[in-house]
């Protein structure tokens, strides 16, 4: 881990995942200059820097969680489970984004679902008719996401529609990661029954996926 971070000039950490903790996060900065233009900031909109806004508990659970999430045991475990995930799916013909990731699996919607186009939100469908088949709530990974462009305001299609499918640490067994497989696969094979997607009702001017108002065409 010290050799890896020996080659960058920084790094930024949302700990809500592999930091085994339900908030918080850092930045770490090599160079004393950036240091102290970063610090001007930090204490203007998230507090002194020797707490960021973070309670003191929550920094001590995040303490004990980069020690934790360090350990091999915990990573191989971690790592496995993801990938036992991506090994069903694959093993039911559903296209996965490979290597497996460390945290999630991405499913390539555009694959599945091929007669939707982006301006439907393809991504968007494919989310939304797994959550309805059994309870699982993954996100999009695509048009919706990659928002709109500043100066045209048109729709910004990227290659890529995807669902990412983030497995929360510590949580659940290999037979959640079946369920999840299975529901999926349900969804895989009626994909051809899914003959429209999504318009948008309301958007947010900027990160509307996160607030988007959806309506089925």
């Amino acid at each position: 881990i010290f050799e890896m971070f020996s080659y960058a000039e920084g790094c930024t950490m949302s700990s809500k995942k592999d930091g085994i903790v339900n908030i918080g996060g850092f930045i770490g900065l090599r160079s004393q200059e950036i240091f102290r233009q970063a610090s001007t900031f930090n204490i203007i909109y998230e507090g002194f820097i020797t707490y960021g806004g973070m309670a003191g508990r929550d920094m001590g659970a995040l303490s004990q969680g980069l020690h934790e999430s360090a350990e091999f045991d915990y990573l191989e475990a971690r790592v496995g489970q993801v990938a036992y995930l991506g090994e069903k799916l694959k093993a039911f013909g559903i296209p996965v984004q490979e290597p497996f990731g460390g945290h999630a699996i991405f499913v390539d919607a555009k694959r599945i679902l091929p007669n939707i186009p982006q301006s439907e939100y393809t991504a968007q469908l494919l989310a939304v008719e797994l959550y309805i088949e059994a309870g699982v709530r993954g996100v999009e990974i695509g048009t919706l996401l990659a928002d709109r462009d500043p100066v045209t305001r048109e729709n910004r299609y990227p290659k890529l529609e995807m669902v990412r499918l983030a497995i929360p640490r510590r949580v659940y067994s290999n037979n959640h990661m079946d369920y999840i497989a299975v529901a999926l696969k349900n969804v895989f094979d009626r994909r051809n029954e899914l003959k429209n997607g999504f318009k948008i009702m309301w958007e947010a001017p900027i990160m509307r996926h996160f607030t988007v108002e959806l309506e089925r065409i």
